[in-house]
């Protein structure tokens, strides 16, 4: 598949850094099927990295630039909510 990388195997993210006139919206909604396809094992901040490093230099002021970046803003290590293991002693 054309445009297929270890970090975006199915080209969401390279196929809408080549949409004319994508909206942020559209670029969120890319971004969360792409995050919902990938393996959970893999370490979304590396991918992300690779993919800002693929795409985001050569079109910085993409509106997938900017969701690229705030997914690595937003992106935490999951945590256990509830539950008595959560709760301060």
């Amino acid at each position: 598949m054309k445009g297929s990388t270890e970090q975006d195997p199915r080209g969401l993210i390279y196929e809408s850094y080549r949409i004319d006139g994508i909206t942020d919206a559209q670029c969120r909604s890319i971004f969360f099927d792409w995050a919902l396809g990938m393996d959970a094992a893999r370490d979304s901040r590396k991918d992300i990295n690779a993919l800002l490093e693929m795409y985001g230099s050569a079109d910085p002021d993409h509106p997938m630039t900017a969701v690229l970046r705030d997914g690595l803003v937003g992106s935490a290590t999951p945590r256990r909510r509830g539950g008595w293991r959560s709760r301060a002693r």
